[in-house]
Order: structure tokens, then sequence, then C-alpha cells
């Protein structure tokens, strides 16, 4: 158990009735992603499963995603299909992409369960909402960035295990319930909204090598304008400008992926992926939109 500084009593009450639980207690608050770096380095097992506190399993989704796991060892990280909690005919989370744009896209959100996302496939990362994560290559590769604090931490990771050759997969035989912005209370709030543009400038800083992040900049700039333009009409234009603003300011911190010429392949492969899930999001953008009218 990874006590995040808690100021509520926790680590007593859990020694109290759970003396057999081990504790790790932190001086402070490190976030999700250093919350959950303390838990994997505590870990001793292949692989390592994260789940959120607002989520409900499936008895069978472990034993999926395991399977999963292991028919393949070139598989880094396996995501469970997550479902609406209080709409379970509804897809929650079926794998994330990533676009040119700087945009997370989460497949097939809101689509019929019955219909959509119904097969094995790979993803451009795994949501750490529900994701399980194969431990010798997270000590390989890195573990969550922790100046991320909380928010897009999983793409970052999902995108250093495609730099490096491994896969992130989506195993829909793996259920899980989700609620959706169980700790952080809402979907919209100041919190997410800047952390979430500050890190989007992290991401692609650490990931994209000076000509591939030159080369995509004005979408990347347009992706942002229209982000800003979005949260200022929903009240949240500032702290979307501030989150930037920082994100620029200390994105010379970042611990920048090392470039070998051993992966161009895999670059190239991103940055094509890059350029289909833009497209894939503006066809969906327009179809949904035209047929309002």
């Amino acid at each position: 158990m990874i006590d995040n500084a808690s100021t509520d009593g926790s680590v007593p009450w859990l020694q109290e009735n759970y003396p057999w639980v081990k504790v790790a207690v932190m001086k402070r608050n490190l976030g999700f992603a250093g919350g959950v770096n303390e838990g994997i380095r505590m870990s001793h097992t292949p692989f390592v499963l994260l789940l959120n506190n607002d989520t409900e399993s499936h008895p069978d989704m472990i034993r999926e995603m395991v399977r999963c796991m292991k028919s393949s060892d070139r598989i880094f990280s396996v995501q469970a299909k997550m479902v609406q909690f209080h709409h379970r005919e509804l897809l929650d989370d079926a794998g994330d992409l990533y676009t040119l744009m700087g945009w997370q896209i989460q497949r097939g959100v809101g689509q019929k369960v019955s219909i959509a996302c119904r097969s094995q496939e790979d993803v451009f990362s795994c949501c750490a909402g529900c994701a399980m994560y194969r431990k010798y290559i997270l000590d390989r590769i890195g573990y969550f960035d922790e100046m991320h604090f909380a928010y897009l931490e999983d793409i970052d990771l999902g995108w250093r295990a495609r730099i490096n050759g491994f896969r992130n997969v989506y195993c829909p035989k793996a259920v899980c319930f989700h609620v959706g912005s169980g700790t952080s209370g809402s979907k919209y709030n100041s919190f997410k909204v800047r952390l979430s543009a500050r890190n989007s400038v992290y991401i692609n800083v650490k990931n994209m090598p000076a000509p591939q992040l030159l080369f995509n900049a004005p979408a990347l700039l347009a992706g942002y304008a229209v982000k800003y333009l979005f949260f200022a009409r929903i009240g949240f234009g500032k702290d979307y400008a501030d989150g930037l603003r920082e994100g620029i300011r200390n994105c010379r911190k970042c611990k920048k992926v090392f470039f070998r010429g051993s992966q161009l392949k895999n670059y190239f492969a991103i940055e094509m992926e890059l350029i289909i899930n833009t497209f894939i999001y503006l066809s969906d953008f327009f179809k949904r939109h035209l047929e309002v009218f």
C-alpha cells in the first residue's frame, strides 16, 4: 500500500485493521505518477496491474490480460475494455490514440459495446486506468514520468515503449467498468485542464526528435489554438493557457528520449500512425456533426 502523504488517518487505520499489509508512506504527495512508481518499485512480479479506484472488474479480467500479455514477448502493455459504469451498454475507453495536433483520443468512447472495438488490436498506448505492464520493460525504458504528476503520463509511457519497438495492445475479452474522473471529481476542472495542457507540451518535446518536432509544429500549434478556444468557451481558457506556459517554461527539464538511428523505423511508424489517427479523428468528427444537420 502506497500512502501518498494522506492526512485523514489512513495509515494508522490500515496498520490497526490490516497489520499484514506492507505500507510505504510518502512524505509529500507525488501525484499519480510518483505514487504508482513507488508501487512498481516494490513489486517483484513479471507483470504489474494498474487499476483506478473508480472501477469494477469483471471476474475474468486479469486472467484475460495475462493471457494476452503472454501471447508475445514484444507486448509491453495490455488494456482492458473499459465500459461506462453507469451506462454499461456504452464504451468508455478501448485504448488510446494520439494525433499530430497533440490530442489524446479514447477509442470507442460513447459507442455501443455490442458493435464497437470487438477485436484485439494494437493501440498507440494503454489507458493506465486499467492496464497491465511488463515489468522488465518498465525497468528498461523507465517508469511513469513524475514531472507529469497526473494526466497523459500513460501516453508518454506507451510512446516510449513504441520508440523501443514494443507493442501496446487492447484486449476486448478483459472487461472493467469505469466511473471516470472519480478522483478529480469532474471531466473538466482547473487542476485537470492546467496539468493536461502542461503535460501535452512535455510529451511532445520528450518523445519527438527535433526534426520531427519541427515538422509537426504547425499541426501542434493548430491543436493548441483550437483547444484554447474550446476551454475559453467553457470557462477554463486561463487554466489552459497557464498550463501551456508552464510546459514551455519547464520543458528543458524533461528527460528527453535519446534518439538512436537503429530506431528510425519505429519513429517513422509512429509518425505515420499520428497522421492516420488525425484523419480518423477529423473524419469521425465531421461525420458526427454533419449527421446533426
